[in-house]
């Protein structure tokens, strides 16, 4: 196999790999009644101030229309607050629970024990150089999604 082909294998099956993992770990007997697609709503509307809508669709890249879907199951089971602003009642505000925030330090675990595994055994040249093929993976996606 050569090293196109080995790279093409190893980020196809890790994110197959990630998504089962993160599933697993992430939706315990506690967090049942909610998805992984719930905790990262739950991740992007994040701990301390409350955000508007637009600002947490804009941060998943989905429609505020299809973001209000998923926040009116989060608000329903108890996750996530949501008020309108006093400054401009159309404006929509949106705030983790304390369920809501238990959740997402639950998911920021997770991930921190994932980063951590693959960091703990590298130098700082090896780190360097993943995270700068990270970065340009990352940007390949960015850019896929314009075109």
């Amino acid at each position: 196999m050569n090293s196109v082909e080995t790279v093409n294998d190893i980020l196809v099956n890790l994110f197959n790999e990630i998504m089962d993992i993160e599933e697993r770990a992430l939706i315990t007997s506690e967090y049942k009644d909610i998805s992984v697609k719930d905790m990262h709503v739950i991740e992007a509307v994040g701990i301390g101030n409350p955000r508007n809508m637009s600002a947490v669709a804009k941060s998943l890249s989905v429609t505020v229309g299809t973001l209000t879907i998923a926040m009116n199951n989060l608000v329903k089971k108890g996750y996530v607050n949501r008020v309108r602003s006093e400054e401009d009642r159309r404006v929509v505000l949106v705030s983790l629970s304390e369920k809501g925030e238990q959740a997402y330090h639950h998911h920021r675990i997770f991930h921190e024990r994932m980063v951590m595994s693959v960091l703990k055994d590298l130098n700082k040249e090896e780190t360097e150089s993943l995270t700068a093929a990270l970065i340009k993976l990352q940007e390949f996606f960015r850019n896929y999604r314009t075109e």
